[in-house]
């Protein structure tokens, strides 16, 4: 017998806990409980259930477990809370997470929230949201461990001893040595802080020589840096090189795979990028209905090629096996040169301007694997029928569009982004309709040119 899950076993302590408004009994049962088991249990909570377990734990704990929940399920969850226990809990949560949430709100929502945070913490906030979601200022956490030059190691040991609680969810690693005018002037490792002389100035022992990024530097300038330095984080510094933040390796590395898995969905017709099953009903069949209601009308117009030539088709029934078998490896091919363009664009490889390289390049490969694919389902027909020229029609068709198909899956992403429109939303339909009705086109034409070879097949 299979074993039960975990999260199936503690959802009823965890409601009754709640039923009963035992707090340390909750706090001390979901300390017990992974990550992975967490997630799996609020997503299997009521939205009022949700809201009772995040105002019932204190601020910090709640906060660690909105942390740990997909984003999009912690911003629903906030949108429904009353303002003031929202904030005390965005109040505890890490700076980049706060602005992550946050610009995710609806806009009273999100300015009622930060009226009621603290001020500190929400002058931070609006701060980080003067800077795009996808560059360092907009990314970077604003807890790092910075001391001036000209204090002694004795001091910062100090420093760090009595303000321990403060300082228990600041990364670790790095000390960034600082002038008065809060310049970066040096960065320490923990080691070199440990194993230093008591009485020695941080000036002293600052290595001068390291890497920071710019405030507003893009994420493929983020991904291209980490990938060629191997740094638990870098510092963020401002136009005049003042210290402004730290960005860390695993910030950039989660944002790139949910940038993967985002552009993955909406490649796939989920408008918005995002979807849980546990969003309202309603709404997530609207977001895939805002793309399969288009789509349903371009198939139509492709199948408007097919019934424009139904003489044909009917006088050469065998065509009806390869057309498909065109269609989907003529999109095949072209989803690969789709994956390849958004790929070199989230990495800022290729710029929308560099169309016509890119549409030689992707002719060149289409060129090669059409001629191959061509011969392929061509030798298919002759075996099958033993007709030439129904392999002719058949290969050629393929080949051809086979060509298109890659010629459109490199370039079409490039254009769209050049027009500000979403590449990863819109590609799709457009490389399956267009190499849809050509590759019906090219066949039935084909075809038609060779109906007196083609009689009976």
């Amino acid at each position: 017998m299979s074993e039960i899950p975990t999260t199936i076993n503690i959802k009823d302590d965890v409601l009754d806990l709640i039923s009963q408004n035992d707090q340390v009994g909750l706090t001390e049962l979901l300390e017990k409980t992974s990550h992975k088991d967490i997630i799996h249990l609020i997503s299997h909570l009521t939205r009022n259930q949700q809201i009772k377990l995040f105002t019932l734990l204190s601020p910090s704990d709640a906060a660690e477990v909105m942390e740990d929940i997909p984003e999009a399920q912690a911003v629903d969850i906030i949108e429904d809370m009353e303002v003031v226990d929202a904030a005390s809990i965005l109040n505890e949560m890490e700076s980049d997470e706060q602005v992550d949430l946050i610009q995710e709100l609806l806009d009273d929502n999100a300015q009622a929230i930060l009226d009621e945070m603290e001020p500190d913490e929400a002058a931070t906030v609006r701060k980080l949201l003067t800077y795009e979601a996808d560059t360092a200022g907009g990314m970077m956490h604003t807890e790092y461990f910075s001391f001036l030059q000209n204090w002694p190691l004795t001091r910062v040991i100090e420093d760090l001893r009595g303000n321990a609680k403060e300082y228990l969810d600041y990364p670790l690693k790095t000390i960034y040595v600082i002038d008065e005018n809060n310049k970066l002037t040096g960065v320490l490792g923990m080691q070199d802080l440990l194993l230093g002389q008591p009485d020695t100035r941080l000036s002293e022992i600052g290595k001068k020589e390291f890497i920071s990024v710019d405030h507003h530097s893009a994420f493929s300038e983020l991904v291209e840096s980490f990938d060629s330095h191997d740094l638990f984080g870098v510092p963020v510094v401002d136009d005049s090189q003042r210290l402004v933040g730290i960005l860390l390796r695993k910030d950039v590395l989660e944002q790139e795979t949910e940038r993967i898995a985002l552009e993955h969905m909406e490649s796939q017709g989920i408008v918005g990028g995002e979807e849980l099953r546990t969003m309202p009903v309603l709404l997530r069949a609207k977001r895939r209905l805002s793309w399969l209601s288009v789509n349903i009308v371009l198939n139509i117009i492709a199948a408007s090629v097919i019934a424009y030539h139904q003489d044909v088709l009917s006088s050469v029934i065998a065509l009806a096996v390869f057309l498909p078998i065109i269609s989907d490896m003529s999109g095949c091919s072209g989803n690969q040169a789709v994956a390849v363009s958004m790929r070199e664009l989230s990495l800022g490889v290729v710029a929308p301007r560099e169309v016509m390289r890119v549409l030689w390049q992707e002719i060149s490969v289409g060129l090669i694997n059409g001629l191959v694919l061509g011969v392929l389902i061509g030798m298919a027909a002759i075996l099958w029928k033993g007709n030439m020229y129904l392999g002719l029609v058949v290969g050629g068709a393929l080949t051809l569009n086979t060509i298109l198909a890659v010629a459109l899956g490199g370039t079409v992403p490039l254009l769209l982004k050049g027009m500000k429109v979403d590449p990863a939303l819109a590609s799709g339909p457009i490389l399956t309709t267009i190499t849809d009705m050509v590759g019906f086109f090219l066949t039935l034409t084909f075809a038609a040119l060779a109906l007196v070879k083609l009689g009976g097949l």
